[in-house]
Parts: C-alpha cells; sequence; structure tokens
C-alpha cells in the first residue's frame, strides 16, 4: 500500500489537544513518491525495513507502524496482526509527513484485515493517538482541505 509525502499548502495551528498533538486546519496535496507498506498476517508483529532511507528510521518499537499497530490492538475488538514490510522511500523527519503516511496505511491494512471501516472508533481511536488522521482516507484528495479527521469522513461520503 501506498503512504505518499503529504505537503502543506496551507497550515493553521488552532491549538494543542491534552496528548501532545495540535488541531490544526490544513490544505493539502500529496506527491507522486512515498513509502510502500505490506503485511502478511501472522502470529507476530514485526516490521522490516528496505529502501534507500531504511537507517534513519528509528528503533522498532518507536516506529510509526509499530505504534500504530499497537493503538489499534488497544482501541479496537479485533487482535489480528502480523508482519510489517516497510520500503522507506521518504526521508525521516523532513516534514512531508512520512511517519504518519506510514501509520495510516499500517491502519488502513489492519483494518482490511480485521473487516473493519475506517470510520470505527476503534480505527479512528488509533489514528487520532498516533497523529495519523489525515493519512487513514484513500478519498483525501477529494476533500484536501481538512479540519479535523471527522470533518474529513463527512466531505468524503
Amino acid at each position: 500500500m501506498r503512504a505518499p509525502a503529504k505537503i502543506n499548502l496551507s497550515l493553521h495551528i488552532q491549538g494543542r489537544r491534552q496528548d501532545g498533538y495540535h488541531e490544526i486546519e490544513s490544505l493539502v496535496a500529496f506527491a507522486g513518491i512515498g513509502d510502500n507498506l505490506t503485511f502478511t498476517p501472522g502470529p507476530r508483529l514485526t516490521l522490516e525495513v528496505t529502501g534507500p532511507f531504511a537507517a534513519e528510521v528509528g528503533q522498532h518499537d518507536e516506529n510509526l507502524v509499530i505504534r500504530a499497530a499497537h493503538a489499534f490492538q488497544r482501541h479496537t475488538a479485533a487482535k489480528n496482526l502480523g508482519a510489517f514490510q516497510l520500503i522507506k522511500r521518504l526521508p525521516a523527519a523532513s516534514g512531508i509527513g512520512g511517519g504518519s503516511a506510514d501509520a495510516g496505511a499500517a491502519l488502513r491494512l489492519l483494518s482490511g484485515h480485521n473487516l473493519l471501516p475506517l470510520d470505527d472508533i476503534g480505527v479512528l481511536a488509533a489514528a487520532r493517538e498516533v497523529g495519523a488522521d489525515g493519512s487513514l482516507v484513500d478519498h483525501i484528495r477529494e476533500a484536501p482541505h481538512v479540519k479535523t479527521l471527522y470533518d474529513l469522513f463527512e466531505t468524503c461520503k
């Protein structure tokens, strides 16, 4: 699954949430380049990272893919996990949303595997916890002006 780079064409910080993330209003565009994440169901949660920027990725438990999977486990009744394979084409900490896109792709893959809709309250809570809100929605290109994840889902319906 593609996890595209995100460019904020306009970004207004509305305030800080209790969890440390910011409430934002943003106009976004997606680049033709991104990371790629695949998933194989299995008994253990694992992550293999390859690609030109693999060395820049943090330790296993610090990676947003793994953090998203743990958040998914905590916030949903579904517990089926497995092995992720990430091809890291975007530089880490570059401000283009690579980690968030990877986390969003992980949540989309896990949701599909566990037969949960993306607007499931637990999936949304997991996305909010790891800062992957906008990356969850495949139709985001249809609604690039986003205030919150919930606004985005309403626009895409």
